[in-house]
């Protein structure tokens, strides 16, 4: 009898450690995330310093993403072809928060532009009670408060009348927050999509969306011309970034509780508040700084809602 009874022991011991490393590499890959979302928007930069325009920095690395995804993952253009119009959303709504985001990063302030980005748990909010009839109750109408009171008291300027984005980046990082909020509400929907689906969907999504800009303007590409092999370096190198993170992200997403998983994106914050300062000389005011916390907070507390949610 002793023998089945130390035999289970030992099973359970083994699948506790799987469970546990399981939730190590989950957290790694959302922190790796938070960490190269914190950091790229200096290479961009330098390309934009460059004459490659935000567009077609976008475009050319996220071919390279998508190359690298055909190649390793032969099957999943076929099955986003069958997993039809959830994919297609998810696609152009991450894509649009891709592509506004390094726009946003390459023109505007870096914090300003996260924080902005970071109202999205007041779209989340909207979205999940619009497409999953989620009722937010007095808790998620506190979180959508919080959001907005946050953004008030970070945008106020008695000058410029309305506390509205000042600028055309601070704009796209409110749109790509809005559009990223959207995209994980859908992501909800398509639990049926395994990751490389859902990663090339979003490499898609965002190299259609930067290619519309190109053809308008076709003269943006001329720069290319002239383009040192070091910018070329740069623009291979954060291609294969965006190639892996999105897929460590994804795996992230997939095996850590939404209220877990928005505190360790919140260390983007941090990574960009200290790079800012160092690269880019940026400081930012004490009342940014209090609308900011409070942004911060709303996404915490969303996060709390997600967990109470779950237990319900």
């Amino acid at each position: 009898m002793a023998a089945p009874i130390q035999n289970c022991k030992l099973e359970i011991i083994e699948v506790l450690g799987m469970v546990a490393k399981q939730k190590m590499l989950a957290v790694s890959g959302l922190l790796s995330g938070a960490i190269v979302w914190g950091l790229i928007w200096y290479p961009y930069r330098l390309l934009g310093e460059a004459g490659i325009s935000g567009a077609l920095s976008s475009l050319l690395t996220y071919v390279v993403a998508i190359a690298l995804g055909l190649v390793l993952f032969p099957t999943a253009f076929a099955r986003i072809r069958l997993a039809g119009w959830l994919a297609i959303l998810i696609g152009i709504t991450a894509g649009w928060t891709n592509l506004a985001y390094v726009l946003a990063v390459i023109h505007g302030e870096i914090m300003r532009v996260l924080l902005l980005f970071y109202l999205s748990p007041f779209w989340t909010v909207i979205f999940a009670h619009l497409l999953l009839r989620e009722k937010p109750g007095a808790a998620g109408y506190g979180v959508i408060a919080m959001s907005l009171a946050g953004a008030v008291v970070m945008l106020w300027r008695p000058e410029f009348g309305l506390p509205l984005p000042q600028n055309q980046a601070e704009w796209l990082a409110l749109s790509a927050g809005l559009m990223f909020a959207l995209s994980n509400v859908l992501a909800r929907k398509a639990h049926n999509l395994d990751i490389q689906v859902k990663s090339l969907s979003i490499w898609i999504g965002v190299g259609l969306l930067s290619l519309v800009p190109i053809l308008w303007t076709p003269s943006e590409a001329q720069p290319l011309v002239t383009l040192a092999w070091s910018g070329w370096l740069w623009l291979l190198f954060i291609g294969v970034a965006i190639f892996g993170v999105t897929l460590t992200v994804q795996y992230g997403l997939s095996h850590t509780p939404a209220n877990q998983a928005i505190v360790i994106f919140l260390f983007e914050l941090v990574v960009a508040a200290i790079s800012s300062y160092f690269l880019a000389g940026e400081l930012m005011t004490m009342q940014e700084w209090l609308g900011g916390a409070m942004i911060v907070a709303a996404s915490l507390f969303s996060g709390k809602l997600e967990q109470q949610h779950n237990d319900h």
